[in-house]
């Protein structure tokens, strides 16, 4: 039990930082969370995430209400400079329960995780506070901080008070963008590209009562070598364009309002909208050095800045809370060791950088302005649609990095030729006991799971149930589709403590067993929803690599 004032201190309410309170939030910790800006920006920076991050949502108990204000299944297509199609990619599976393609508009989003967040009254929001300075020792962080007039989000100097105060936390993390105070009080440099083509984003506002962008019904990267553009639809009447500027453009005059008027006019009539922001910008794909010194973690952009050609930057920081927030949770109420946040890097940082690899990729793809090398794409791409195979898996949008972890680099069992270990698990809906359907998440719950195929895990784990209710576990067991027990009067009655499962579309039993798990197996998930490790019989396997990994005493 942590004796220090707070839990945690998250600094940055951007979205990894309003994810990570929350999470931090709904699993009983206390969280003092300061941001340095006074005022909610209100500007849409990112515009997109996926059905991954959707489920870390779901994990914070706000998808349902988040995911309201979504444009939801949009394709998301490569064309040509007269509109013709290249590619488009389309996904209508839902393995996680949650759409692939959502498009979201930013302060809706932010918002709505504000309020939401209220409804803790152990995580605490100061606004207009500036981190001075802090220091760690081996109980924990103080950190000191003063009241700011913010820098209007990079727009003027930011003035701070002199009188400061100082709050002690078990843990510090450092959310606050690429900027990072945090990271750089700290000294850690951050290696890759920063990228000196510019391009301009203006971001648009339908006028009342005016329908302006109909026409406009997908998410198009246009492929035009005089002009590459990247068309957005958002929620709520909005839209954003973004154009590559040549190397001879000026950015004061594509700044201008001329300018923004003249690029828009190609795509809508600019007397129907008003324009919120026009703004030329470069890109940095580049990780930080490190992701962590003692009790002190950096997340989201403070870690890794993904350009924004996937949309993936903000999903990235969603990813790094949901990862970040059980382990913090596993150190300060069950009593794991802290040595499991080295796991957090070794888990997260592959991926992230594979995000930004493939960001970076689609960049290149999308802003050939040689028309000689843009023909050549366009006919290798129309080659690869047509090969058996290879278009399917690029329709399906193949080459996104998967949430799998690497051989010997996460928190688990060891995973074999055909282990499931180290992979996120599918989240199909399932049928309770009563006939209600229900996603899986949240019928197990927000903390670890052990599942039972067929059996009630309690019964294979015996003696070990005392040492997996250090982690408070959630027990399931889940059957096959209309393979459920039938027997005598009172045979059926439901045993207490357990979560009792059908699988009606057969998918999770089938994902089991694509990895060799059969009928009568346990499976241990973390509550991430990773998989921990599997056992067919014996649970000892299990229950030493949760005493070990975790470093229970």
């Amino acid at each position: 039990m942590s004796t220090n004032q707070y839990d945690v201190v998250v600094v940055g309410l951007g979205p990894t930082g309003l994810t990570l309170a929350t999470l931090l939030g709904r699993r009983g910790l206390s969280v003092l969370v300061l941001e340095r800006e006074p005022e909610f920006y209100g500007m849409a920076r990112a515009v997109y995430t996926d059905d991954e991050a959707l489920r870390v949502f779901q994990t914070a108990g706000v998808a349902d209400e988040i995911h309201a204000d979504m444009n939801v299944d949009s394709a998301v297509q490569w064309v040509r400079a007269d509109g013709s199609l290249l590619v488009q990619f389309r996904e209508s599976q839902r393995p996680l329960s949650w759409p692939v393609t959502n498009f979201l508009y930013q302060p809706y989003l932010e918002n709505r995780l504000e309020e939401l967040l209220a409804r803790y009254p152990h995580v605490e929001v100061r606004r207009g506070r500036e981190v001075v300075s802090f220091a760690q020792d081996d109980d924990g962080v103080t950190v000191v901080h003063a009241g700011s007039t913010g820098s209007g989000y990079g727009r003027r100097e930011a003035v701070v008070d002199e009188a400061t105060a100082s709050v002690r936390a078990s843990f510090l993390v450092g959310a606050d963008g690429g900027r990072s105070v945090v990271r750089t009080s700290l000294g850690i440099d951050m290696t890759g590209k920063s990228y000196p083509e510019r391009w301009l984003v203006i971001d648009l506002e339908a006028k009342d009562g005016v329908d302006a962008f109909r026409h406009l019904p997908y998410f198009d990267f246009v492929c035009d070598p005089d002009l590459p553009t990247v068309s957005c639809p958002q929620p709520g009447g909005h839209h954003r364009f973004e154009f590559a500027l040549k190397d001879e453009d000026d950015k004061d005059e594509f700044e201008s309002d001329a300018t923004v008027r003249r690029l828009m006019t190609r795509y809508v009539d600019p007397d129907e909208v008003v324009v919120i922001r026009q703004l030329v910008y470069t890109f940095n794909a580049v990780v930080a050095d490190r992701w962590r010194e003692g009790r002190v973690l950096l997340a989201g952009d403070a870690a890794h800045m993904t350009p924004q050609f996937i949309g993936q930057g903000m999903n990235a920081g969603v990813r790094d809370s949901d990862n970040l927030s059980w382990k913090l949770e596993a150190i300060l109420r069950h009593g794991a060791d802290p040595a499991i946040l080295d796991s957090y890097e070794s888990e997260r940082r592959p991926h992230a950088k594979a995000m930004i690899d493939l960001s970076v990729f689609n960049k290149s793809l999308v802003s050939v302005k040689n028309p000689a090398t843009a023909r050549a794409r366009d006919v290798a791409l129309w080659t690869a649609l047509r090969t058996p195979g290879v278009g399917g898996w690029l329709r399906r949008a193949g080459m996104k990095p998967k949430p799998r972890y690497r051989r010997g680099s996460y928190l688990g069992l060891p995973r074999g030729v055909r282990g499931v270990e180290g992979t996120l698990s599918p989240q199909p809906l399932v049928r309770r006991y009563d006939g209600r359907p229900v996603r899986l998440d949240d019928a197990l719950g927000i903390g670890w799971s052990v599942i039972g195929v067929g059996v009630d895990p309690r019964e294979v784990l015996g003696a070990d149930l005392a040492t997996w209710a250090r982690v408070a576990p959630s027990y399931a067991t889940i059957y096959p589709f209309g393979t459920r027990p039938q027997g005598a009067v009172g045979d059926g009655r439901r045993r207490a403590g357990l979560v009792d499962l059908e699988d009606t579309s057969g998918d999770f039993v089938r994902w089991l067993r694509r990895h060799g798990v059969r009928e009568g197996a346990v499976v241990v998930l973390r509550p991430d929803k990773f998989v921990f490790g599997t056992a067919q019989g014996d649970p000892a396997s299990l229950t030493r690599a949760l005493v070990d990994q975790l470093g229970l005493l």
